[in-house]
């Protein structure tokens, strides 16, 4: 695999590839030679390792990195569960307290929130499964409109896949630092801390936190060794540290869907160089290498898959993240927005810019989002089916300024109380807009005239 190294790296520079190994110094020689853990590591520095997988995981599984930092992570007090009223009805999956519902549901956009920083600002929409066991997922959204202060967050109950819809996330790791802003998207794995600032104002996404596994990069079949998201157009950050001595630091574990704090006399982002595949990267989704039909008929949208997180049974995910960003159409003969259908798996959409081109009738809205779970019907509203079935099918370009998405899962997901109530924000009439002004269109050739 290839190995990446920098000595004296802008703290926003990133090295490049997918699930690749790096090693990258803050400090040179700040890497010990030939050893991953010597009698005394470079500087003074402690050694440290941060596994992802089991340690004895096959080899083209495990995910580990050895991090060289001022003083280890293990240095900080005791965590005590934070005031579970600020918080627990927006973070809870609790099984009783989550709905299991056949309806199709929308949501108008969620609100900005300026009054909360990004630990306070997270909001359970749905779920399913279990962290403690280490299976399933949780869709949430994010809304906060202040910066962390000297505070680190992160979550041991699984990967946060992190989807901005609005506004300029600074975060700080551990291992580096990323910006990310909207049509951007970055994976923080479980354990690592980061710090989340806001150099433009306030933000708000969406996340879906994956309790069990990692993302990957999906199988290509035959469509060959290229094309979707490239793993050359991944980035994880280079080492870039901080030494603050006696400097008070707050630390927040969600743990079991639970959040805990806890003080420590250090900062958390003293990691001098690391080396190792466990990391978080970011994407480009305006790099992302769209394929489709050119003779007839509308492929399934597995094709807009960047990342996916398998399932024990192949070909079926825990969560696969689509995209539906700008392309050209150009099958003949064919209905060209998304069939109806009832799928096995659920699916969560949200929109971070433009106009969704199955959705015409204004209700699917940037920073709002739509749930059909499992088997339940959905397809286009009736104004796209008119429109696309008495079109001209001419070469068309879709979604320009436009970039919808897709959590999609074999779970049955749950609805949060937060998502279904508290939030004030689903349309009671989804259903009866898009699909009951649906036209009869049938011609019995049988019926005598």
């Amino acid at each position: 695999m290839p190995v990446t190294k920098f000595s004296h790296p802008d703290p926003y520079k990133y090295q490049t590839g997918f699930d690749s190994y790096h090693e990258t110094e803050a400090v040179e020689g700040a890497l010990p030679v030939g050893q991953n853990s010597p009698q005394k590591a470079p500087y003074g520095l402690y050694a440290e390792k941060l596994s992802g997988t089991a340690f004895t995981a096959p080899r083209h599984e495990n995910k580990q990195t050895w991090v060289y930092r001022i003083i280890p992570a293990a240095a900080h007090e005791n965590f005590v569960a934070e005031d579970a009223d600020s918080y627990h009805t927006r973070m809870t999956t609790e099984t009783h307290k989550l709905h299991h519902i056949p309806n199709q549901l929308r949501w108008n956009p969620f609100d900005l929130d300026e009054e909360v920083d990004w630990v306070h600002g997270l909001h359970l929409i749905a779920g399913s499964g279990d962290p403690t066991q280490k299976q399933g997922l949780g869709i949430l959204m994010y809304a906060a409109g202040k910066d962390m202060g000297k505070e680190a967050f992160y979550s041991a109950d699984g990967d946060f896949l992190i989807v901005p819809q609005h506004g300029v996330l600074d975060i700080q790791t551990e291992l580096g630092r990323i910006i990310l802003r909207p049509n951007e998207t970055c994976v923080i794995p479980r354990g690592v801390r980061y710090r989340v600032t806001l150099p433009d104002g306030p933000v708000r996404g969406y996340i879906c936190e994956l309790y069990q596994g990692h993302y990957q990069l999906p199988e290509l079949g035959p469509i060959g060794s290229n094309c979707l998201a490239n793993a050359r157009d991944f980035q994880a950050p280079v080492a870039a540290f901080d030494d603050e001595e006696e400097s008070e630091y707050k630390l927040y574990s969600k743990f079991n869907n639970t959040l805990f704090a806890a003080r420590q006399n250090h900062t958390p982002f003293d990691v001098v160089a690391w080396h190792g595949n466990y990391y978080p990267f970011k994407y480009d989704l305006g790099r992302f290498n769209v394929i489709g039909s050119i003779s007839f008929d509308h492929p399934d949208p597995s094709i807009f898959t960047v990342l996916t997180a398998p399932s024990d049974h192949v070909g079926t995910a825990v969560a696969d993240f689509v995209i539906f960003p700008p392309r050209w159409l150009v099958a003949e003969g064919t209905f060209r927005p998304p069939w109806y259908h009832r799928n096995t798996m659920s699916e969560f959409m949200g929109l971070i810019s433009g106009d969704y081109d199955a959705k015409i009738g204004g209700g699917f809205k940037p920073a709002g989002a739509s749930l059909h779970n499992v088997m339940s019907a959905h397809g286009p509203d009736s104004g796209a089916f008119e429109g696309a079935s008495n079109a001209e099918l001419k070469p068309q370009k879709v979604g320009d300024g436009s970039m919808a998405f897709m959590f999609e899962s074999a779970h049955m997901v749950g609805v949060s109380e937060w998502g279904l109530k508290t939030c004030q924000k689903v349309q009671p009439e989804y259903n009866e807009h898009s699909w009951k002004p649906l036209k009869r269109h049938f011609v019995d050739p049988n019926e005598k005239a």
